[in-house]
């Protein structure tokens, strides 16, 4: 039931800035290093019947054999979630842990995790020897991580994917000031803190100063995520992600009525599910857009790179975002996309550049800057070739992988 990714050995140029560590814009080669032994540990992964959750963590591990490391994944899943079964087709070990229900238990997950992935763990490291864990995310990883570390004397090192680095948003009272004791443990013990944006990097900062940080941003399979006019339709405005109030799409529906106004042609289409799927029905309905505004559900990979494709616009007006793929993911596709500022898409876009930012909570501002885009042929082509530009020379796949495993290597040295 093991799985791995296989190895050469390279070594990667790195660019660091402080206790920044960003992609480097090229590649090179250097003499082979011995090839390292990483074990991942991780909640999010890909399953048979469900390829898009957790690719974040998948795709990138498919390029770091070319840059000497082999990385084994342990894919972890509360006792209650369904998922597990079809995880065990996938090509990674699965472990199922008992805890609490809900974020009730995430004060105490990791010290259950602890205890369902040490025998594992150790009989795996005594096969082949283990330079390092990786664990996604604080809780429970994290804290799993830093006790299994301990135990057998490995080092390890810790992925911040959001905004809520000590969970202080999903848990609070007792149980919260529990939960960032715990992560604050977690990221003074790691040797080293990776974090997806500098905005989440800041997060990690703010509450746990001696924590060493590496900002290691998301990177995009370019070659999936590509570039199409001839397909794309000169009145689609795109949405993905989650049905749920942070990521703004109310904002977008309010806005999307006035553009019709100005664009009759216009066509909004949402990809995602969540529980605000509902009343955003019903604003649709209410402003009188309903039928210029398709929910679509969720989509493989594959349809998404289409439907990025086809569109003309890409806007996501999140007001809680550590980065965001999805951006990226439009961005290399050739797309100007729309994001907020204050979040983390700022690291990369830049306005009326290669996208284009405005304010949370404006709603005259998302449709003027949807209008003139929607008006402007020349002016969608050329921030969307900006755009792909940027991701092409700092956030690839490659890119990713690259600054990755040079985090590994200096937790190892």
């Amino acid at each position: 039931m093991g799985g791995s990714f296989l190895q050469a050995c390279a070594q990667p140029e790195r660019e660091a800035h402080g206790m920044i560590s960003e992609a480097p814009a090229v590649l090179s080669s250097r003499p082979a290093l011995s090839c390292l032994h990483v074990v991942t540990i991780t909640p999010f992964f890909p399953t048979q019947h469900d390829r898009v959750s957790g690719c974040f963590v998948a795709e990138p591990l498919s390029y770091v054999g070319s840059h000497g490391v082999r990385n084994s994944v342990v894919a972890v899943n509360r006792f209650y979630e369904r998922k597990l079964a079809s995880l065990a087709e996938m090509p990674a070990q699965c472990v199922r842990y008992a805890c609490l229900p809900g974020n009730a238990g995430l004060a105490s997950a990791g010290a259950f995790l602890f205890r369902g992935l040490i025998a594992r763990i150790r009989a795996l490291h005594q096969r082949q020897r283990i330079d390092l864990i990786h664990a996604h995310s604080a809780l429970p990883c994290g804290d799993a991580a830093e006790l299994i570390g301990r135990t057998l004397k490995i080092p390890f090192v810790v992925t911040v994917h959001g905004l809520d680095a000590f969970s202080s948003s999903q848990v609070r009272g007792i149980l919260g000031h529990w939960c960032k004791r715990r992560t604050t443990r977690v990221y003074k013990r790691a040797q080293s803190v990776l974090s997806i944006s500098r905005k989440v990097q800041q997060k990690v900062q703010a509450g746990c100063p001696e924590a060493y940080t590496i900002v290691v941003y998301n990177g995009v399979d370019s070659q999936l995520f590509r570039p199409d006019s001839a397909k794309a339709d000169s009145s689609t405005i795109l949405c993905v992600g989650n049905l749920i109030p942070t990521k703004g799409q109310e904002l977008l529906i309010r806005a999307f009525a006035e553009v019709r106004k100005a664009v009759p042609q216009a066509v909004l289409r949402f990809i995602g599910t969540g529980a605000q799927e509902p009343s955003l029905r019903r604003l649709a309905t209410q402003l009188g857009t309903e039928r210029a505004i398709a929910f679509e559900g969720r989509q493989d990979r594959e349809s998404l790179a289409r439907s990025m494709r086809d569109c003309a616009v890409f806007a996501l007006p999140s007001s809680y975002e550590g980065l965001g793929c999805v951006y990226l993911e439009a961005m290399s596709s050739g797309k100007p996309v729309i994001g907020c500022t204050g979040q983390g898409i700022e690291e990369v876009v830049h306005h009326e550049e290669n996208g284009f930012l405005i304010r949370p909570d404006d709603p005259h501002g998302l449709s003027h800057t949807l209008t003139r885009l929607l008006k402007n042929k020349s002016l969608r082509e050329q921030v969307g070739v900006r755009a792909r530009r940027t991701i092409l020379s700092r956030f690839t796949l490659k890119h990713q992988a690259a600054v990755l495993v040079e985090a590994y290597r200096e937790a190892v040295r």
